[in-house]
């Protein structure tokens, strides 16, 4: 079928092109998209160049309408709403252990720009284009999934807002509720309040943490910050940030995380844990070694931990999101703002200058 995508070419610049998507194959989900969000790893894997094939179509925050299914799905039926998330084999050690996050061929499942097999599903007359990013590529009118990457939702929530769920909120309350645990009590720094953080945020404060503490330098995100619980909000620019969390906790916090991927701030954040206390980090960057002291780690039995997706099962976790938000505990929708899809340009460009925190595109 004839489709419009957002094609990722040379540089960093993304294009609407007219392509063609194949029919979905035994076991594929067609997906008529409703609407999309922008995360930093789409961004990411256009600014840094290898990450991805090209010319390729990004987008892995995809959320719609099942419009036909492929032999052998069972999950799902047409006329389902869904909300795409990350893919994974389902038969590796980690998979089979209930942690698809950790898959040992997450990286063929999510940024080979290819099915399995090493198949496309996209194409431009004879030229391949790539797709299948996070199984999906949802930077597109409609998109092929897979069982395992697709989550149903209930027909009367305002499907247009539930794109985030697959990848950045779930990253930042699955990293509180799945990773760090938080208990009544507890206390926590969140570095960076983007849309990880701040989900992150709403999390501790479900928690019950008693000090929630929010690092940026982007005055209104550290304003949506206290809004949506954070206890104290430390404007980077102003502050020695690991000065002022030490003098509000006397000792430290009892989790830190760095959604940055600086290696000077994952230090920062390693050096404002209380004994025991876990640094959580989740960001790739282009500037990955960060340094800091064995004694601290070692004497305070503290630990740096590694995160992707939150540590989240997707069809698990996504639903008890929509059960916090439709009782009002957790109001992500209040971090989007929406674009037309012929907007994507400027959509990423305001996530780019932190003027927008989550971008959603809207499809006609």
């Amino acid at each position: 079928m004839k489709i419009e995508a957002a094609v990722l070419r040379d540089g960093a610049s993304i294009a609407i092109e007219s392509l063609t998507l194949d029919d979905p194959r035994p076991g594929e989900i067609l997906v008529r998209l409703v609407a999309t969000g922008v995360c930093h790893t789409d961004i990411k894997m256009a600014d840094m160049a290898g990450r991805v094939p090209r010319p390729i179509v990004l987008g892995h925050e995809g959320a719609g309408v099942v419009e036909r299914i492929g032999d052998g799905v069972r999950a799902v039926a047409p006329g389902d709403h869904v909300v795409m998330s990350y893919d994974y084999c389902g038969e590796c050690t980690c998979c089979r252990r209930g942690r698809p996050a950790y898959c040992h061929s997450a990286h063929a499942f999510n940024f080979a720009g290819a099915r399995a097999d090493g198949s496309s599903p996209l194409a431009r007359g004879n030229e391949r284009i790539h797709g299948a990013f996070f199984g999906q590529s949802s930077f597109a009118t409609y998109a092929l999934c897979s069982e395992q990457n697709v989550v149903k939702v209930e027909r009367d929530l305002p499907l247009e807002i539930l794109g985030p769920l697959g990848c950045g909120v779930q990253t930042g309350a699955g990293t509180v509720f799945n990773v760090f645990k938080l208990e009544p009590g507890s206390t926590f720094a969140v570095f960076g309040v983007g849309t990880v953080g701040l989900s992150a945020v709403m999390a501790a404060r479900i928690a019950a943490s008693s000090r929630i503490i929010a690092v940026d330098v982007v005055e209104s995100r550290l304003a949506m910050a206290r809004e949506l619980g954070a206890t104290d909000v430390i404007d980077a620019k102003r502050e020695d940030a690991q000065a002022k969390i030490t003098a509000l906790t006397g000792v430290g916090v009892d989790a830190a995380l760095d959604t940055t991927g600086s290696s000077a701030i994952i230090r920062m954040a390693m050096q404002s844990l209380a004994p025991l206390g876990t640094c959580g980090v989740l960001a790739s960057s282009a500037d990955p070694d960060p340094s800091f002291s064995v004694l601290h780690l070692m004497f305070g039995g503290r630990r740096l931990q590694g995160i992707v997706e939150g540590d989240t099962v997707p069809q698990l976790f996504i639903p008890k999101l929509i059960d916090l938000y439709r009782r009002g505990l957790f109001p992500f929708d209040r971090l989007i703002r929406f674009y037309p899809f012929a907007q994507i340009g400027e959509a990423i460009a305001d996530s780019r200058a932190g003027t927008a925190i989550k971008p959603v595109l809207r499809f006609a």
